[in-house]
């Protein structure tokens, strides 16, 4: 389905209908499309288009390199910079499609494509995502690419899909979040487990992970003699998740411990 989508919106980004009507002029070898050989602007292009669409990716991106570098003013090299970017991040040479993607925007700031490598960028942090118990340094550089897109383009498709994967992103990072509250509970380190709950409450509170964090509170707030705060978070999860396994558990819990105790 990601790859439908992403096909879809690069049609609609490079919509200059000049790529459809190119005749395909590759060599008879790989090796002899790659290497350097000086060729006019249109059959270099028309050869990367080639690969692409039999899926050489990564022949395709060297190709596209070549149109810009054989032919740097050509309009031809502006196209195929975010070719070459599209063509490395369908073959998860992200890193590649990055450092493309943000150059072409470097230097055409302004042009009609630029939507579409902000979006570009966006996906090749996001497809990188890593799971829970890793480092989320690239989890975050996805959320700020996401946010970017959203922020520039608010009405476009790209914008619309970004805001999708943001609703992801964050649970993901609150998921870890919470993965680390629930060590630092288990080691008894109970105030900075507290400390990784209320992130989750106050910065991710609609994702899926709020109702655990409230019952977390709950039980760190008794571990750390604040009674009343305990029973305050337990209100709020009754109030916003009454008949959530986590709402019992907080009830039973505070009913046991700090029963009679009003909220803070």
């Amino acid at each position: 389905m990601q790859a439908k989508l992403t096909t879809r919106l690069m049609q609609a980004a490079l919509a200059a209908g000049t790529l459809a009507t190119l005749s395909a002029c590759a060599g008879s070898t790989e090796g002899k499309d790659v290497a350097y050989v000086a060729r006019d602007v249109e059959s270099l292009y028309a050869s990367a288009q080639e690969r692409l669409d039999k899926g050489n990716t990564l022949q395709a991106a060297a190709l596209f390199d070549e149109v810009e570098r054989q032919h740097p003013y050509s309009p031809w090299a502006r196209r195929a910079q975010l070719m070459s970017a599209f063509s490395y991040y369908i073959a998860r040479d992200y890193n590649k499609a990055i450092q493309n993607a943000q150059r072409f925007l470097s230097i055409h700031p302004g042009n009609k494509d630029a939507p579409y490598a902000y979006y570009l960028i966006a996906l090749s942090y996001y497809e990188q995502i890593s799971d829970v118990n890793r480092d989320q340094k690239i989890t975050e550089q996805a959320q700020t690419a996401l946010r970017e897109v959203n922020r520039r383009f608010p009405q476009t498709e790209y914008a619309a899909d970004a805001r999708l994967k943001l609703d992801l992103v964050a649970d993901h990072l609150a998921g870890k979040e919470m993965e680390i509250g629930r060590h630092y509970q288990r080691m008894g380190l109970w105030l900075a487990a507290d400390m990784r709950f209320r992130n989750v409450v106050e910065k991710f509170d609609t994702t899926s992970h709020t109702a655990e964090a409230l019952y977390r509170l709950t039980e760190s707030s008794l571990a750390l003699g604040v009674p009343a705060e305990a029973v305050k978070y337990a209100a709020v999860l009754g109030a916003n998740y009454p008949g959530s396994e986590w709402y019992e558990r907080a009830f039973k819990l505070v009913d046991k411990n700090a029963s009679g105790v009003t909220a803070s």
